[in-house]
């Protein structure tokens, strides 16, 4: 009879066997953090030890969220945020795990959040080098109805270090050194850039307790199918916008295309993960109601902007590159478009091309 020592070996033998080399050699998010420190040898290993705090967050909150009706964390907290937007439990809990995980790196001296309405500070004793901005928890809204919802994010160096002040976080938003969201749905996935023309995408195995990269060098469709926009707005859009999505839904014979489809989830992450992966537009205009467009700029739209620049794509306001952009306060917004490089010059084509109430054309 064999002995329970050499019953084990034998399966550990056959199941090498069964299994290739590509199969047990994953790739975890923290591996892959180190291998690109790894790739510059004047590196500190200070970034690394900053996303390791961003994954812890993303991490605790993915438990919540998929816990969030069991634990009764679905439901407003009874606050608004300085958007003027009533906070959902979930809003506040994500927001303050992100706070503690990220001071306790000791790798940030600010941090902006969309739900803190000044900026940041982090104590003295553990202020590093660089500044994140975030949205804990993009699309909350949508969570008592399970929909899928994220974390957005986005990481600057500061130029003077720990000893930065203030001034040095409203930046154009062609200084961001990273960029990220972190999606919470069927599965939770990590899209992440440190530019090099790279975007990766991880899942997370909830077994192991790790992201994986499942999606290695995102390339976004130079031409999609596909647009994602509030149309419940069209009424207040200017003529270049109106315009522009007229030609996606009735396309001229000239121009050889198929009308696109529309998907609009209402949860920026989600829009903009599938069109990243799929192609076509993901779009947020300005409007009569919100001239200075919806989404805001630090955490919103810099990340996503980035994000797809970085996957081949483009990201304008119609008129300007998004990030191209300076805010002048934390919290302002700006009008958005992004998509596949040739979506996105019909964009800027509709604009070149029609009057718009933004430059004082149409009233």
């Amino acid at each position: 009879m064999l002995s329970h020592a050499r019953i084990f070996w034998q399966f550990v033998y056959s199941a090498k066997t069964m299994t290739d080399h590509k199969q047990t050699n994953i790739m975890t998010l923290t591996r892959y953090v180190l291998e690109q420190q790894r790739l510059h040898p004047d590196a500190t290993g200070d970034l690394s030890i900053a996303m390791n705090a961003v994954q812890v967050g993303c991490k605790f909150v993915e438990a919540c969220v998929r816990k969030a009706r069991l634990i009764n964390l679905v439901g407003l907290a009874g606050n608004q945020n300085v958007q003027g937007e009533d906070q959902k439990k979930l809003d506040v809990l994500s927001n303050e795990m992100f706070v503690n995980a990220l001071q306790a790196s000791g790798k940030f001296s600010f941090m902006v959040s969309e739900e803190v309405d000044d900026i940041v500070v982090v104590p003295e004793e553990l202020r590093g080098k660089y500044c994140i901005t975030f949205d804990p928890l993009d699309g909350s809204s949508n969570i008592d109805a399970g929909v899928n919802v994220g974390t957005i994010f986005g990481i600057w160096r500061l130029p003077s270090g720990p000893k930065a002040t203030v001034d040095e976080i409203l930046v154009a938003g062609s200084e961001i050194i990273v960029g990220g969201y972190c999606m919470y749905g069927s599965s939770c996935n990590l899209i992440l850039t440190f530019g090099n023309n790279q975007v990766e995408g991880f899942t997370l195995d909830p077994a192991l307790g790790e992201f994986i990269l499942t999606h290695p060098d995102i390339k976004i469709p130079n031409r999609g199918k596909i647009y994602s926009v509030n149309e419940g707005n069209s009424l207040y859009w200017d003529a270049a916008t109106r315009a522009y999505f007229e030609s996606l839904k009735f396309p001229t014979p000239e121009s050889g295309r198929k009308p696109y489809s529309s998907r609009y989830i209402g949860s920026m992450v989600a829009d903009v993960h599938r069109t990243l992966l799929y192609g076509g537009v993901f779009a947020y205009p300005s409007d009569r109601k919100s001239r200075q467009g919806k989404l805001r700029i630090l955490y919103e739209s810099f990340p996503m902007a980035y994000i797809t620049e970085q996957a081949g794509g483009k990201a304008t306001t119609g008129t300007t590159r998004v990030l191209d952009l300076v805010p002048k306060h934390i919290h302002d917004r700006c009008p958005i478009f992004l998509g596949g490089a040739d979506d996105i010059s019909d964009v800027e084509k509709a604009f070149k091309e029609n009057n718009n109430w933004l430059d004082g054309t149409q009233q």
